[in-house]
């Protein structure tokens, strides 16, 4: 017998998306039983947008986060899977189908998670970076999962219940997904993770919001459940290779501060350097003639404070080619945009021969010390330990891209160590003296009509 699947859609302020979504939703090949939006507390049309795609709205009296939203949407739903889908995703017109299918096809599978396709909807850096980070992590995640996905996400609606839904602890979205699908993997569920379910993100990061969603909403609060249930698999994010990585930025932190402290400019201007004429060109050469034509001044006044510095450290062989790397950018910029221009292929070696001998000449004015030999060498051992997701991001994206993206991945695993320690110091400060808590009653003993909500 077919299962018929519910799909529940947590929303607060979300009409920018949630149009978008319930669109290709409604365009699937495959109509689900019914959807459910919960608009959690919104200020904005939320209701009014999922209204007008015949979406049944269950309306909070406040906002209380994604994990009551979403168990209050699944005691409404009467579809035997519940298919969860954040507000800003899009699925494709066979997602349904196949969630549908997998279920049909395999009586013992218990939930079912999917990932983000390779063709995020914001075409700036960050966005992308993060979003192809997600989609390769769960492409090579292990098919066993011991974590579930609550953006591309189903479950039987009886095990949902049974296992009391998501965790409303978490009151802003968090891990209450990952909570849930290791109390899954713990009761003995099948969890399978399927990469061919993909469906499109369309958020826009900022650097401040992916850095605070990575620290506060992922690492902190993911270290004090590894700890809570002793369960640290080596899969997705976590796996050896991530955690030998966070070790090794580490000893580079370590190493790169020595050098600063003996060396100063010495070894700081061309760092700099290095790093900026990277992402710099990147950045002009992946956004729009406008953008780049707003940002030039400020990615320009940057060269300049690294020229300025290397004239002040006696650098004064770098200092004029970083001056003039600046316009050969903007320039290269510019040609970027003319695909047809007569001599492009021989203006585009060009370009590329000058940021060589550039990146030359800005590594020749490192100390010549073993310390300096030894950052490099630990940066190798990084890029060597992560060469999958490179060549992934240089696949999709191309290589300035995949380089671009090294230094924010270092990044990554720096404030993931500062994560873990910061969690680490939150579980043993609450476990002391506090006692057990008890386990939350089962979703289905709960009154579906309660006073906080109401559906419409």
């Amino acid at each position: 017998m077919r299962k018929s699947v519910s799909v529940v859609i947590p929303a607060h302020d979300a009409s920018r998306f949630l149009d978008a979504c319930l669109a290709h939703l409604a365009a699937s090949t495959v109509e689900p039983l019914e959807c459910i939006v919960v608009d959690d507390g919104s200020t904005d049309d939320t209701a009014d947008v999922a209204r007008r795609h015949g979406a049944i709205v269950v309306a909070t009296d406040a906002r209380s986060g994604p994990a009551h939203a979403r168990n209050l949407g699944a005691r409404h739903a009467r579809g035997d899977v519940l298919f969860f889908l954040d507000a800003d995703v899009c699925v494709h017109p066979g997602t349904l189908h196949a969630v549908a299918a997998s279920f049909d096809a395999d009586p013992a599978l218990d939930a079912l998670i999917g990932a983000y396709d390779d063709a995020p909807e914001s075409a700036d850096f960050l966005s992308q970076y993060k979003n192809l980070m997600h989609a390769f992590v769960h492409q090579h995640g292990r098919r066993e999962a011991k974590t579930f996905w609550s953006g591309c996400g189903a479950i039987r609606r009886d095990v949902f219940l049974a296992h009391s839904g998501f965790d409303e602890s978490y009151d802003r979205p968090a891990i209450e997904d990952i909570e849930l699908g290791y109390r899954l993997a713990a009761a003995g569920r099948k969890i399978v993770l399927d990469p061919s379910l993909s469906v499109k993100h369309l958020k826009r990061w900022t650097f401040w919001g992916l850095v605070k969603s990575d620290i506060f909403d992922r690492g902190i609060p993911w270290t004090e459940l590894i700890l809570r249930d002793r369960c640290m698999p080596n899969d997705l994010n976590i796996q050896l290779s991530q955690r030998v990585s966070v070790a090794l930025v580490f000893v580079l932190l370590g190493l790169s501060a020595f050098a600063a402290v003996r060396w100063g400019g010495a070894f700081l201007v061309p760092l700099f350097a290095l790093l900026f004429l990277q992402l710099s060109r990147y950045w002009l050469e992946s956004a729009s003639p406008r953008d780049s034509q707003a940002g030039a001044l400020s990615i320009g006044l940057t060269m300049a404070g690294i020229a300025t510095l290397a004239v002040l450290n006696g650098m004064w062989a770098l200092a004029l080619p970083l001056v003039l790397a600046y316009v050969v950018l903007f320039l290269r910029h510019r040609y970027a945009y003319r695909p047809h221009e007569p001599g492009r292929a021989r203006t585009s070696l060009f370009f590329a021969g000058f940021f060589v001998l550039v990146l030359l000449l800005t590594m020749a004015h490192f100390p010549k010390d073993p310390v300096v030999f030894a950052c490099f060498a630990v940066v190798a051992a990084i890029i060597a330990l992560n060469n999958q997701f490179y060549l992934f991001l240089a696949a999709k994206r191309g290589r300035p891209f995949a380089l671009a993206a090294i230094p924010f991945h270092l990044l990554y695993h720096l404030y993931n160590g500062v994560s873990f320690a910061v969690g680490l110091a939150r579980y043993a400060i609450g476990q002391a003296g506090s006692p057990a808590q008890a386990e939350p009653a089962p979703l289905a003993a709960l009154d579906s009509t309660s006073s906080a909500s109401q559906a419409e």
